[in-house]
This record gives C-alpha cells, sequence and structure tokens, in this order.
C-alpha cells in the first residue's frame, strides 16, 4: 500500500534584508502665523469704535483702512485743559519776568515760572502725540497680511492702549505640533519633517523643527514644537488648518522583512524561514516599519529565505511548495 503524501502548505517567498531604518514619530499640529510676525494694534487713547473696515480672516494691504476712533469726551477735556495749562503757565512766566525787571519778584520765582511752562508744554505734547487733539482717528494697516484676531465691535467703547486687533504675515508661516512629555528627549531642533493637510495626503512640505518648548501647553497637555514652513512654500497650506507631521527622529541600518512576513500570537511575534523545503518558525522583535517593510532582530541574518504568503497555514515544520509566479 502507498504511503500518503505528507501535507504542504503554497507559498510565496521573499527574503531578509538589510535596508535603512528611519525612526518616523508621527504628531499633529495647526498652521499660525509666525509670532516673530505678528503685529498688534492698539488704540493709543479712550475712545468709541465708530467704523470697521475689516473681519476676521481677511487679507490686507498696507496702508488699508482699519478702523475709526472718535476720542472720548473725556480725552478730549485732558488735551483742552492741559492746553490751557500752558496758556496760564505762559502768563504767569510774563508776569514773573515783569516783576523781577521791577525787582517785585526773585530770580526763585522765575525759574519756578518757567519749570511750570516747560512741565505743562511736555503734558500738552503727550496728549498731541496720543491724538487727544483730534474728534477722530483712522488706523490703518502697518503691512501686508491677515487679520487673525479682532477684539473690538462697532460702538464699543475702549480705553487706552487696549489691543484692537491683530495682523500676521501671510508669508511667515509655522506648525505647531504638539509632542508628547514622554517622546520630547528624541525631538531636537534641526530634525527632518514632513507636514502634509490632516484630510489629504497633499501637498507635502518638507521643513525642520525650530524650537522645542520646555513646558506643557495647559491647552493640549502636550509640548509645543514649531516648525517654520520654508519660503515659497506658504500657499500650499492655509492658516488655521489642521496638519499631520512627521518627525525624523534617527536613522540606522538595520534588518527588514516585509509586514506580511511577522505573524502574532500568545508567544509573541515570529516568522517563517524557509529551511530545505520546510518551514521553521523563528521568534522576533518588531521594530519600526516603513514603505512596507519593518525592522526585525531575532536568530536571522540578511539574505535567508522566509514565507511572506501562505504563512497562516504553517505550523513549525511543515513542508512547503513555493509559488512558481
Amino acid at each position: 500500500m502507498q504511503a500518503a503524501e505528507a501535507p504542504s502548505v503554497l507559498i510565496e517567498q521573499g527574503q531578509v534584508s538589510e535596508r535603512v531604518i528611519r525612526e518616523i514619530l508621527t504628531v499633529y499640529g495647526v498652521i499660525q502665523p509666525d509670532p516673530d510676525q505678528v503685529v498688534v494694534l492698539a488704540v493709543p487713547r479712550a475712545g468709541v469704535i465708530s467704523q470697521v473696515w475689516v473681519r476676521l480672516g481677511q487679507r490686507t494691504k498696507r496702508g488699508q483702512k482699519l478702523l475709526a476712533l472718535d476720542t472720548a469726551p473725556s480725552a478730549k477735556m485732558a488735551f483742552l485743559q492741559a492746553r490751557s495749562a500752558v496758556n496760564f503757565a505762559r502768563q504767569q512766566l510774563a508776569q514773573k519776568e515783569r516783576l523781577v525787571n521791577e525787582q517785585l519778584a526773585t530770580r526763585t520765582q522765575l525759574e519756578a515760572a518757567k519749570q511750570a511752562l516747560r512741565d505743562a508744554e511736555a503734558r500738552l505734547a503727550a496728549l498731541r502725540k496720543l491724538g487727544q487733539g483730534l474728534d477722530q482717528e483712522i488706523l490703518y494697516a502697518p503691512m501686508d497680511g491677515i487679520i487673525t484676531q479682532i477684539r473690538v465691535q462697532l460702538g464699543d467703547r475702549i480705553q487706552a492702549d487696549n489691543t484692537a486687533m491683530q495682523i500676521a504675515s501671510e508669508d511667515q508661516l509655522v506648525a505647531v505640533i504638539g509632542v508628547e512629555p514622554e517622546d520630547l528627549g528624541l525631538v531636537h531642533p534641526g530634525a527632518p519633517v514632513v507636514i502634509a493637510p490632516v484630510f489629504m495626503p497633499q501637498p507635502q512640505v518638507s521643513a525642520s523643527v525650530r524650537e522645542v518648548h520646555a513646558m506643557i501647553n495647559p491647552a493640549t497637555n502636550l509640548v509645543d514644537v514649531l516648525v517654520p514652513i520654508p519660503d515659497g512654500k506658504t500657499d500650499r497650506l492655509t492658516l488655521g488648518s489642521k496638519i499631520t507631521a512627521k518627525i525624523q527622529l534617527s536613522s540606522r541600518k538595520g534588518l527588514t522583512v516585509p509586514r506580511s512576513a511577522v505573524l502574532r500570537d500568545d508567544q509573541g511575534a515570529y516568522l517563517f524561514r524557509v529551511v530545505d523545503g520546510r518551514a521553521k518558525r523563528v521568534t522576533v522583535t518588531v521594530g519600526p516599519g516603513q514603505d512596507g517593510y519593518v525592522e526585525i532582530t531575532g536568530d536571522i541574518g540578511p539574505g535567508q529565505p522566509i514565507v511572506v504568503s501562505g504563512n497562516y497555514e504553517l505550523t513549525d515544520g511543515m513542508a512547503v511548495r513555493k509559488n512558481a509566479r
């Protein structure tokens, strides 16, 4: 009686190869204006917002009208009082000079009158510089950019030096990405980064880390990392858009196999070598992966044949047949 043929499994065979392994940290963030290219506009004096010509997110040109401020009555009154104080100080000085000539006043009194006039003129000049002598003042855009913040509305009463709006350069953008605190030691200035919108694989922008912050952002519980968008690439990304960032941490040579070659069970990760037409189970440790390959370490070497397809049907020592394709 003829013996039954031992079972075998049809497989596809590959081999262990040595490749450059690049460790990649994938994180997320948002496109923001470069902090060094943001202008904050504050109103110079108390007043009422009588016109607002721009909206949030609007592009502006240098010299464009932004808002109109009507001077508050109290500010206008302070200017008028300062002007009256100057006129009074001039009259007092003229009187002291006449009395000194008639020897009815001292030189000390004359110097005090001169100082009072200087003080009054200095205060008037300061209020004039603030525009408190004007009924209305128009604020103009100091640069080309985008309105990224508006803190006033038509009719608002606003105090002096309060921020009215913020303009950011459209040509100087940064990606603010969040890194987990435990990964912070892996990220350093100069590390290469590839940035792309979250919901679209394109466009991709290559950049590098500029700075790594030294504290946790309380809003995200992550550490902020700043990545400037290179000149000429800012038009590919929209201010405020969510992005994904792949940070290259390190590069080294290592043994790799196709992802499909690695299996897992309750004993851990493993693959099958092909030895004399049979499958031999080899326990491996799996590292980072890229381009369909993963790094492995274990009792295996470069160039050795492995099973990349059909391995789910195998057990240790089972006979294999190579696919003729």
